[in-house]
C-alpha cells in the first residue's frame, strides 16, 4: 500500500516492536508490518488517532487500531495482577505469563453495543456530553457482566434516552481501541416513548429523516455505517 515507514526511517532508540500482520508493497511482495514505541522527532508532526480514525484508509485504520490495543495490553501487563511478579512474553502468541504464579493475561477486548433506533423513516441519533462539535451520532454503551448484547441495547436506550425497543438486529461490527472495546452494532426498532436525554451522557437527542440529518460521525466509523444501512444511500 506504501503508506508505512520502513524501519530504518524510525529513531534508532526506539525499542522492538509488536507484529501487526503483512501488507501489500508496490512490488505485489507482502512486507511485514510492526509497531514501535518512540517519541516523535522534533521536526515531524504525527497525527493523533482520532483524526487519524477519521481520514485514514480501511488498512490503516486498521493497523492504527491493532497497534494501539497491543501497545495498551503491553503497558498493562509488565507485572502479573496477581502477585506482582515481573511477567513473560511468549514468542509465538500474544501473551503474557507470570513465571512465579502461571497466570496468563492475553489482550483485552470489551463488549460494547451500538444502536441506531429507529421509527418509520426516522432515526434516533443523540450528542455526547463529551461531544466538542455539533455532532450527533447512535446511542451506544458498554455490556455489563452476565449480560446478553440485546439486554445491553435496551437498558442502555432507556437509560441514556428514556425509549423503549423491540429486539434489536445485529448488523456488523468494529474494533475500537478506546481503550479496547469490540462494538457490536444493531438497528433497534422503537416501541414507545420519546427521547429524553438523560444529562449526564447525552446532552441532545432527537429523530431525523433522510433529508434533515444532523452532522455525522466519520464515514469510517460503524456509526455511520448504521445510518447508510437504514437508509440504503452509500452516499451518507
Amino acid at each position: 500500500m506504501g503508506w508505512w515507514a520502513a524501519r530504518s526511517t524510525l529513531p534508532q532508540n526506539v525499542g522492538p516492536g509488536l507484529f501487526l500482520g503483512e501488507v501489500e508493497a508496490s512490488s505485489g511482495k507482502l512486507t511485514p508490518l510492526w509497531s514501535v514505541e518512540a517519541a516523535v522527532p522534533e521536526d515531524q508532526t504525527w497525527t493523533p488517532l482520532r483524526q487519524l480514525l477519521a481520514e485514514a484508509d480501511a488498512d490503516q485504520t486498521k493497523a492504527a487500531v491493532r497497534a494501539t490495543e497491543l501497545a495498551s495490553w503491553v503497558s498493562a501487563h509488565r507485572f502479573c495482577g496477581a502477585c506482582g511478579t515481573a511477567t513473560q512474553r511468549k514468542e509465538d502468541q500474544f501473551v503474557f505469563q507470570c513465571p512465579a504464579c502461571q497466570a496468563e493475561f492475553w489482550p483485552r477486548v470489551t463488549p460494547a453495543v451500538i444502536m441506531l433506533v429507529h421509527r418509520g423513516d426516522e432515526v434516533l441519533l443523540a450528542r455526547h456530553v463529551r461531544s466538542r462539535s455539533a455532532m450527533y451520532s447512535c446511542l451506544a454503551g458498554f455490556v455489563e457482566a452476565g449480560e446478553t448484547m440485546e439486554e445491553a441495547v435496551a437498558r442502555e436506550v432507556a437509560e441514556e434516552v428514556s425509549v423503549t425497543v423491540g429486539p434489536p438486529l445485529y448488523v456488523g461490527s468494529q474494533a475500537w481501541p478506546f481503550p479496547h472495546a469490540l462494538m457490536a452494532a444493531f438497528l433497534a426498532p422503537w416501541v414507545s416513548g420519546e427521547p429524553v436525554p438523560d444529562g449526564e451522557e447525552i446532552v441532545a437527542a432527537g429523530w431525523y429523516g433522510r433529508d434533515s440529518l444532523p452532522e455525522l460521525p466519520p464515514g469510517i466509523s460503524i456509526a455511520r455505517r448504521l445510518v447508510r444501512h437504514f437508509f440504503g444511500d452509500p452516499r451518507l
